[in-house]
């Protein structure tokens, strides 16, 4: 484990106890007579994953004077509501893993991970409509459409090399701010806090939201396969113009510009007829130009950037156990390996 993620485990402990109901409360919203879903559900729950999202919004409760059993159901349905789009993001992707392990789409197929997600869409919905707060209802419903949104959004633009940064951000703050900046919303609104207090927490998980999507995006192009728990440049093979491919092709000449939309071609071959996948040495024009450019490093930067705003957020809140937990949070969310 590196220090980064060592130091951002021992930040959870702070929340262990809850977190740990939260896992039981989800682990109960698997109960139905279709076996298939059920063996999906406790195969997705069992691959791992930080659980960043229900421990911001437990953390964020805290912050603002609430530790009562209504955000263990709410953070559940929180976490169930994003396993619900990996289930969907995987067959989007074609993924063959998801945190190192087989996804739910190569060992059940697309129709049975679809309809699985489908699901979870449907327990989270559920939970959130019994918790009774037509405020975090409101801010579930909105977040489960800016996520859709995002992802027709980045499918848009695939494979084309004239994508802009502002159609970037407004792929990632949807597909992942959103959720974070619910998360930490929604521990404001159970806190009962005013309006600028609850507009400041939201702000603080957009913006780590977008420091952890800019860092994910720079770890495909820098990590390995086994820390990343799936093949490298998967984002490349998609043709996904994040971040670190979006600032080299700014930053390349006209012939780099033409061996990037090679590797663009190439991989949109994947939604055609021919199904193809890149290979590294058919990638090597696009990875060259963001190695040389430091493309990465710059993408890194810019993570680094939106944690600073994220700490600023929540700057005027009173010191304690969670805020320091949720700083930590958002300095793990640029310095992570994986």
């Amino acid at each position: 484990m590196s220090d980064a993620s060592s130091v951002f485990a021992d930040a959870l402990d702070h929340v262990a106890e809850p977190l740990e109901l939260v896992e039981r409360a989800m682990r109960e919203q698997l109960t139905t007579e279709a076996e298939v879903i059920a063996a999906v559900g406790d195969h997705v729950l069992s691959s791992g994953g930080k659980r960043v999202r229900p421990a911001i919004l437990l953390l964020a409760s805290e912050l603002c004077g609430y530790t009562g059993t209504r955000r263990v159901q709410v953070a559940a349905a929180v976490e169930l509501l994003h396993t619900a789009t990996l289930l969907h993001d995987d067959v989007v992707d074609v993924s063959p893993l998801r945190r190192g392990r087989a996804s739910a789409m190569a060992l059940w197929g697309n129709r049975r991970a679809v309809l699985a997600g489908d699901f979870f869409y449907a327990r989270a919905s559920t939970m959130i409509v019994e918790d009774g707060d037509l405020d975090v209802l409101w801010v579930f419903s909105n977040t489960i459409r800016l996520m859709a949104e995002g992802e027709i959004l980045q499918l848009q633009r695939s494979f084309d090399p004239s994508v802009t940064e502002q159609h970037y951000y407004a792929v990632i703050e949807r597909k992942s701010a959103a959720l974070l900046g619910a998360a930490s919303e929604a521990g404001a609104i159970l806190g009962g806090v005013t309006r600028a207090e609850r507009r400041r927490l939201a702000e603080y998980g957009r913006e780590l939201g977008l420091a952890f999507q800019i860092r994910d995006d720079a770890l495909d192009y820098e990590a390995s396969a086994e820390v990343l728990g799936k093949e490298r440049y998967t984002d490349l093979r998609e043709g996904k113009v994040t971040l670190p491919l979006l600032l080299a092709l700014k930053r390349c000449n006209a012939d780099e510009r033409e061996g990037i939309e090679r590797v663009l071609k190439s991989a949109a071959r994947r939604d055609l007829d021919e199904p193809h996948v890149p290979s590294d040495a058919d990638l090597a024009p696009a990875l060259e130009v963001v190695a040389r450019t430091r493309s990465v490093v710059d993408a890194v930067r810019r993570a680094e950037e939106h944690v600073a705003r994220a700490r600023a957020a929540i700057a005027p809140f009173p010191d304690g156990a969670a805020k320091q937990a949720l700083l930590v949070a958002a300095d793990f969310a640029a310095a992570r390996d994986r």
